[in-house]
């Protein structure tokens, strides 16, 4: 475990928030070129250790920062948030660049145009300086792939960052600058975000247009405040055409987030998600720890079951074993064979399912989405973990590393895919050796803002949080 740096001690121009480097720059207290150099000198520190980015260019960075910094002395910045060093994840195409989607077994072509969010994010301005790793097609919950090095959590060396956004977790909670973004079909977001003690929402389906669009599958911003998260989703859900499942665009929506006073509010407590791993005791106390936080600022809270059973979180299994199987059975058995093999150990056995077996497994998803409508019939909010467990090895490719049993650690996260409600993991509290544990808060589909909301409130009720890791000294 890395010793932090002392709370009086963070200065850093990297360290601040977006919001606090958009008051910097107008008040001309310094420039869009100087946080990028501060930034860049941080990835050099780090960047050996965690393995976090995939086409890191300084130059090219260092040019746009240049303009940027020349559009802030005219005082007339591009966008929201022009000037604000930025990190896209891998499967995110940015025109010019290869998406290798985490595995070696996919052909580098450079990418046509800008994928939705990238698009939004260099339209207002923002630095996209690098991409960010993740693993094989974006189908494990960690920092391991065929393609990438292996990324490592910067609280602890030795444990994972978690995935499938493994490397925008990693940047994150190591300093590179403020604003990453990531993608989540069962977690790919909140999972890394409770494993590097970030602020990581998963908006509402369709809210973040995205291409291509598919079943649950969203983008969305990986921060350190919600603040940040808040003014990251202002640009990134402005409307794409591209994206045939978008919600339309909606005017009322405004994303500067304020406090949601929880009085009276309905809010359940999930220690139990009904399928999966058991939940360790210190997730369960931090869990513990916020829902009574809420109720002691007037919520009433009531402990509910979880809505997932052991036949959906199978039936999606087999779902997307199906689905990964389609892609890899197009391959060359040399292709192929590039792939982790973990991956295709777990893809390979849906050759035996049945046409049936598939199908019933993508029932689940209505299945899911049923009973999470029935939730919120009562309830405002959820309350509970993001993971059963507080870490793993940097090495495994799941809590379990078992591709018999992949999904064992997602069934706090999987529902709200299915379901398209926004969930978003903020950062509860630390098991006895210091390492950060997530709470997930879940709202009714399309209200991105109360749940923003509730994470706001929660930061205050929370207190303030450990400084974040230091890099290890040379």
């Amino acid at each position: 475990m890395h010793k932090p740096v002392a709370e009086e001690e963070i200065t850093s121009l990297h360290d601040l928030s977006a919001t606090d480097l958009i008051a910097g720059y107008r008040a001309k207290q310094f420039s869009p070129s100087e946080v990028l150099e501060e930034v860049i000198g941080h990835v050099g520190a780090w960047e050996p250790h965690i393995k976090a980015l995939y086409l890191f260019d300084p130059e090219a960075a260092r040019a746009a920062a240049k303009v940027s910094t020349d559009r802030w002395q005219k005082g007339e910045p591009a966008g929201t948030l022009d000037g604000i060093p930025v990190t896209i994840k891998d499967n995110m195409a940015t025109k010019g660049q290869p998406v290798p989607l985490g595995s070696a077994s996919v052909k580098q072509v450079a990418a046509e145009k800008d994928s939705p969010p990238a698009a939004r994010l260099r339209e207002s301005g923002a630095i996209i300086f690098a991409k960010t790793t993740m693993p094989d097609y974006g189908m494990l919950s960690s920092g391991l792939s065929s393609f990438h090095p292996l990324t490592r959590n910067p609280w602890d060396l030795s444990k994972n960052a978690g995935g499938s956004s493994s490397g925008a977790g990693a940047a994150a909670a190591a300093g590179y600058g403020p604003l990453h973004l990531g993608t989540d079909i069962g977690g790919s977001i909140r999972l890394p975000g409770s494993w590097c003690g970030l602020v990581a929402l998963k908006p509402s389906f369709g809210r973040v247009p995205i291409d291509p669009p598919y079943v649950g599958r969203v983008a969305g911003p990986m921060t350190r405040t919600v603040d940040d998260a808040a003014l990251m989703m202002c640009v990134l859900s402005k409307p794409d055409r591209r994206d045939g499942t978008s919600l339309p665009a909606d005017s009322s929506l405004h994303w500067k987030v304020i406090d949601k006073p929880p009085r009276k509010l309905r809010l359940g407590l999930m220690l139990d998600a009904g399928a999966g791993q058991p939940l360790e005791s210190e997730v369960r106390n931090v869990a513990v720890k916020a829902a009574k936080a809420f109720e002691s600022a007037g919520a009433v809270i009531t402990e509910i079951d979880g809505i997932l059973t052991r036949e959906m979180l199978d039936g999606l299994d087999h779902f997307w074993r199906a689905r990964l199987w389609d892609d890899l059975s197009k391959l060359s058995p040399d292709e192929r064979g590039k792939t982790l093999p973990y991956i295709v150990k777990w893809a390979e056995s849906a050759a035996k399912l049945s046409g049936v077996d598939v199908v019933r497994g993508f029932n689940a998803t209505m299945a899911i989405r049923a009973a999470a409508a029935n939730l919120f019939h009562d309830l405002d909010y959820v309350i509970s973990p993001v993971s059963p467990v507080v870490n793993f090895p940097a090495e495994f490719a799941s809590p379990v590393n078992d591709p018999d049993r992949p999904f064992e650690h997602i069934a706090f996260t999987v529902p709200w895919n299915m379901a398209e409600n926004p969930a978003i993991s903020v950062n509860g509290g630390y098991d006895a050796k210091g390492f950060p544990i997530g709470v997930q808060i879940v709202g009714r589909r399309f209200d991105d803002i109360g749940v923003l909301g509730m994470a706001k409130t929660f930061e205050g009720l929370r207190g303030p949080q450990r400084p974040w890791p230091s890099p290890p000294k040379k």
